[in-house]
C-alpha cells in the first residue's frame, strides 16, 4: 500500500481515540462534503440544469430527415445518428404536454452511482422534488443499494446503505422549470444558445443537451428541438445494442464528452429516452408536494 492509500482511510475513519467533532464542526463538514459530491456527480440536477434561459422563439418542428451541420460548418459524421435523432424528435413532438403550476414540484427518479474511490462505488436510486418556480425548498431522497452500514457522526452517513432524505435549498444558479420552458424551440436558435454557453465545444454542447432530456420530456416542443439540435452536432454515432445504468436494453447514441464517452439509450420500439450508461431515468412527472409521488397521467 502506497502512502496515499494509507493516508486516505486515516482521514476518512478517525481512530477511536480521536476527539469527537463538535456538532457545529460536524454539520459544516457534512454540508461541505455533500456540496462537493453533488457538484461532481454526473447525474441529477446537478449538471442537468446548467443553461441560462433566453426568450422563447416560436418555430415549426419539421419531421424531415436532414443531415446536420455544426456551427463550424462541419457535417455530422454518421448519417444514421442524424436519422435516428430526427426520428426520436418526430416521436417526441407528438407527446402530450404536461400542465404545471408554480406551486408544484418537478419529480425525477433515477438510478446511478456515487464514486468515493476506485474501490468504493455505491449504486443508488434517487428521487428529487424541485420547486417549479425555484422559490421554495425541495427534497432529495436517496436510497443506497450497496455500501457500508450507517455510523453516527460519520460525514459519509448520508451515503450509507438505506434511504436518506436531504433538504434542497433554492439555488439561483439552478435553472427552474419555468426557465426551461422559456428556452428556444427552434433547433438552430437553441443550438446557437448552447454553443454560446459552451464556447463552441461540441462535447460540452451534447452534454448540456443530455442534462435536459429528462425534464424536457414534459415539454414536447423543447424535447423535439433538443434532439434536432443534437442532430446538427458532429461526432454522434449509433450503438446498436446499448444498456442504461439499470441494465435496460435499447439503441444508443454515443459521443465523446469532456471527460469520457457517453451513451444516451432509447427504447427500440417507442424511442423513449431511458437514460444513459451512467444513469437510468426511471420516472419523471409533477407532484403537488415534495415527497409525494406524481399521479399517473390520464390517458
Amino acid at each position: 500500500m502506497n502512502p496515499e492509500e494509507r493516508e486516505e482511510p486515516a482521514l476518512l475513519l478517525p481512530s477511536p481515540g480521536e476527539p469527537v467533532l463538535t456538532d457545529d464542526r460536524h454539520d459544516l463538514l457534512k454540508t461541505h462534503l455533500l456540496r462537493e459530491l453533488t457538484v461532481t456527480r454526473r447525474a441529477t440536477p446537478r449538471r442537468r440544469f446548467a443553461l441560462i434561459a433566453v426568450p422563447v422563439a416560436t418555430a415549426v418542428v419539421a419531421a424531415a430527415v436532414v443531415v446536420g451541420v455544426g456551427r463550424t460548418g462541419t457535417p455530422a459524421t454518421d448519417p444514421r445518428a442524424v436519422d435516428l435523432l430526427n426520428r426520436i424528435a418526430a416521436v417526441a413532438a407528438t407527446r402530450k404536454a404536461v400542465a404545471v403550476r408554480d406551486d408544484q414540484y418537478l419529480y425525477v427518479r433515477t438510478q446511478g452511482f456515487m464514486k468515493f474511490s476506485d474501490k468504493d462505488v455505491r449504486t443508488l436510486r434517487e428521487s428529487s422534488w424541485t420547486a417549479v418556480d425555484g422559490k421554495r425548498p425541495g427534497l432529495r431522497r436517496i436510497t443506497v443499494l450497496n455500501g457500508p452500514p450507517f455510523r453516527p457522526r460519520d460525514p459519509f452517513s448520508s451515503y450509507s446503505k438505506g434511504t436518506h432524505d436531504m433538504r434542497l435549498s433554492p439555488d439561483p444558479n439552478v435553472t427552474t422549470f419555468r426557465e426551461l420552458e422559456a428556452l428556444p424551440t427552434d433547433p438552430d436558435a437553441l443550438l446557437r444558445k448552447i454553443y454560446d454557453d459552451t464556447k463552441d465545444d461540441r462535447g460540452q454542447a451534447l452534454e448540456r443537451i443530455g442534462d435536459m432530456l429528462a425534464e424536457a420530456g414534459l415539454l414536447p416542443e423543447l424535447d423535439a428541438a433538443l434532439y434536432r439540435a443534437a442532430a446538427k452536432v458532429p461526432g454522434v454515432s449509433v450503438v446498436a445494442n446499448a444498456k442504461d445504468y439499470a441494465g435496460r436494453s435499447g439503441i444508443g447514441l454515443a459521443f465523446r464528452g469532456r471527460e469520457e464517452r457517453e451513451v444516451w439509450v432509447f427504447d427500440k420500439e417507442s424511442l423513449a429516452y431511458l437514460g444513459s450508461g451512467t444513469e437510468a431515468l426511471l420516472d419523471v412527472g409533477v407532484a403537488d408536494k415534495a415527497g409525494e409521488t406524481p399521479e399517473a397521467p390520464d390517458d
